[in-house]
């Protein structure tokens, strides 16, 4: 176990105040939230036990436990998964056959003639957020081939993309919460991929490069993104409040297809409807 365990686990636990859980408070308290020895009363363990577990110290810890120290510390069901996750090392993810390795995510044709298909804006995300693929509404509407382009050879990532590219701030109107969603999802590809060492990479990238990505990574919020609202800012239609759908492949977890919708007759719709009219061909990354 990393030290990124005890990190989640002392973030949570500050967000607790012992009142309530039905504790009274004593002494002085030298940091916010609960305490490690009562996370261990209430979790029905030991002291030494709870430390040990917070240290990266424990050993073959059961799912009672774990399930025991979730309800105290009341995370939600991402939030549990990502416990098991930095708890359990040795069950995290291993390569499959026939799947591309870290570093070479593969598009199979047909998704790809998938994407292009959808008559709404889409891309395919991959792993660490990487942009995949996507058809040419997306792209007019997102600008995926310029983001591209700005990258060069390190990848159109939207996290990269996100504290990296001053474009993207004047982008979503909501920016901020854009950005803490952003971190949210990586940090949970960081819980179930902790020797990945192009993820790490990526991390220390941003880390070194944005001062609000080194505070939110600090953090340790978890989030999937599976479906919301984007608030944008077009250059060329204005304002446009899209929702979003994330759809998991059936055939590769590891990727989402995204597809940002309107509803008929909306305003979003008529504007995306101006997008569509003078957007090119597909515009597909090469494999």
């Amino acid at each position: 176990m990393s030290r990124d365990l005890g990190d989640f686990l002392r973030s949570r636990r500050a967000r607790i105040q012992p009142q309530e859980l039905g504790l009274q408070p004593y002494g002085r308290r030298r940091v916010p939230g609960l305490r490690r020895e009562e996370v261990a009363q209430l979790a029905g363990v030991s002291v030494d036990y709870y430390i040990r577990l917070e240290q990266g110290r424990g050993q073959s810890v059961s799912d009672a436990v774990l399930d025991a120290v979730a309800r105290v510390l009341r995370l939600d069901e991402v939030e549990q998964a990502h416990l098991r996750d930095l708890a359990r090392p040795e069950r995290r993810e291993q390569p499959q056959e026939g799947r591309a390795r870290v570093g070479g995510q593969r598009v199979r044709p047909g998704v790809r003639l998938v994407v292009e298909s959808v008559s709404g804006p889409a891309f395919l995300l991959g792993r660490y957020g990487d942009v995949l693929a996507w058809n040419a509404l997306g792209d007019a509407l997102c600008g995926f081939s310029e983001r591209l382009y700005r990258f060069g050879e390190r990848g159109l990532n939207q996290a990269r993309d996100a504290f990296l590219n001053p474009a993207t701030r004047e982008f979503y109107m909501d920016w901020p919460a854009v950005a803490a969603d952003t971190v949210a999802f990586l940090r949970l590809e960081a819980g179930r991929r902790p020797r990945d060492k192009r993820l790490a990479g990526l991390v220390g990238e941003l880390s070194l490069g944005s001062e609000e990505f080194r505070r939110l990574w600090a953090d340790h919020q978890v989030k999937e993104k599976t479906f919301g609202v984007k608030r944008m800012l077009h250059p060329v239609v204005g304002r446009l409040d899209l929702g979003y759908e994330a759809l998991a492949l059936p055939g590769d977890p590891d990727q989402m297809l995204v597809v940002y919708t309107a509803a008929p007759g909306s305003e979003a719709a008529e504007k995306l409807a101006v997008l569509a009219s003078w957007s090119a061909a597909p515009s597909l990354p090469a494999s």
